[in-house]
């Protein structure tokens, strides 16, 4: 017998027809003698049309009444999920987040699991009954309800298979695994059978969107096996597991794209201590994450300072830097939202060397641009112009000999 936690999206669970099928899936795992904890999102629209009705109200509505607005969508069916298997005479009980256990701190629309409290659970699959939990909410130690923001259902689902030691936790989906490129734009990408926590850690941090970043994050810390696949078929998917010796075989395991970057520069700032702080600190304060950095040094004491945002926060991280140039003295403030970031990924690249100049020379041929670089052990990432963006992906795919054969 094995403990087997089963998230489904909401492509998954969109209808009352797909819920079904859902049930299906679910009773087939349990009628294996295994033990089954389901996670489920709101059914595909459902959010978004609760943000729009919130936004109708108010501009800005409360964070704290708009997370007990949009934990209705997982609620709902959580509830469904839990009639269908009844009906077709199968022990199941459906909960929401607070009554799971999952415990967050109190930063409404992104909040973060502290703890989860895994007795109940526990006490109920011991006595063979399925537990439906709808996911991507919580409660803060006040009993106030949070949301885990977009994609939390991901973070539910592994967090709360690592918090019972389930052996293994399945990540159901509208696409049947992980690829070595988004094969809407790259048609020779292929789906990956194995890759490890840190190469998936590196994707969804740099576009890929199968998985939620930090659902990977419970997945290494606690070792928790992820399944990637499709509730549309009965392919195996994409394991997410530990590093092993067979993933070394690649030098490069996929490459990913992000059109979701914009870039700022600084012009003439005064290279001197204390100034980065002063241009840093105020988007911090703001919640806007910084990725790459840039400093060239120039003549005279003076340096230009580039680096990237997310594109949705282009805007409000203008309007700050406009009011930090002033202070710092700095010439100017210049943005760019065409950009893109491409990466490559494998964590073959820490004992092989060449990888950079390969990925540089396979752009120049094709006369693409970098503006920036960064690099880790594991992954190499540039910026581009966005409108190269699906040709670098698919010479870069291609030189990195990651094409599947015809």
């Amino acid at each position: 017998m094995s403990l087997i936690v089963q998230k489904y999206g909401g492509t998954s669970v969109a209808d009352l027809e797909r819920i079904h099928n859902v049930a299906k899936r679910v009773a087939k795992t349990y009628d294996q003698n295994n033990d089954v904890v389901v996670i489920l999102s709101a059914m595909a629209g459902v959010t978004d049309n609760l943000i729009d009705m919130a936004n109708t109200i108010a501009e800005s509505p409360d964070k704290r009444e708009l997370d007990v607005l949009l934990a209705t969508g997982e609620q709902t069916t959580a509830a469904l999920l839990a009639m269908t298997l009844k009906k077709m005479n199968y022990p199941a009980l459906s909960m929401l987040g607070h009554q799971a256990g999952v415990i967050t701190d109190r930063s409404y629309g992104n909040a973060r699991i502290i703890e989860i409290g895994a007795e109940y659970i526990l006490k109920l699959i011991q006595k063979r009954n399925i537990v439906v939990v709808a996911g991507f909410q919580g409660s803060d130690v006040g009993g106030n309800i949070t949301t885990l923001g977009r994609g939390g259902s991901d973070t539910s689902a592994v967090a709360i298979a690592s918090a019972l030691k389930a052996d293994i936790c399945e990540i159901y989906t509208d696409v049947d695994g992980i690829y070595t490129a988004d094969p809407n734009i790259c048609e020779k990408a292929r789906k990956i059978d194995r890759i490890s926590y840190d190469e998936m850690l590196n994707m969804a941090s740099l576009g890929a969107k199968v998985l939620q970043i930090r659902s990977v994050g419970f997945a290494k810390k606690y070792n928790v096996p992820v399944h990637v696949r499709s509730s549309f078929s009965e392919e195996e998917g994409t394991m997410v597991v530990s590093e092993d010796a067979g993933m070394e075989s690649l030098v490069v395991s996929a490459v990913t794209h992000d059109k979701n970057q914009a870039r700022i520069t600084l012009t003439k700032v005064q290279d001197r201590p204390g100034v980065a702080a002063k241009i840093f600190a105020p988007l911090a304060e703001a919640g806007i994450v910084v990725d790459m950095i840039i400093q060239n040094i120039r003549p005279e004491g003076q340096t230009d300072l580039t680096f990237t945002i997310p594109k949705a926060q282009f805007k409000t991280a203008m309007e700050i830097e406009r009011k930090v140039a002033e202070e710092i003295e700095a010439q100017d403030v210049l943005g760019d939202k065409n950009i893109a970031m491409v990466s490559v990924v494998g964590v073959g690249m820490k004992n092989h060397s060449g990888v950079a100049s390969m990925m540089f020379n396979t752009l120049a041929r094709e006369n693409i641009n970098i503006m920036m670089i960064s690099t880790s052990e594991i992954r190499i990432s540039c910026v581009i112009e966005e409108k190269y963006t699906e040709l670098a992906v698919r010479v870069l795919h291609t030189a990195f000999g990651l094409d599947k054969e015809d």
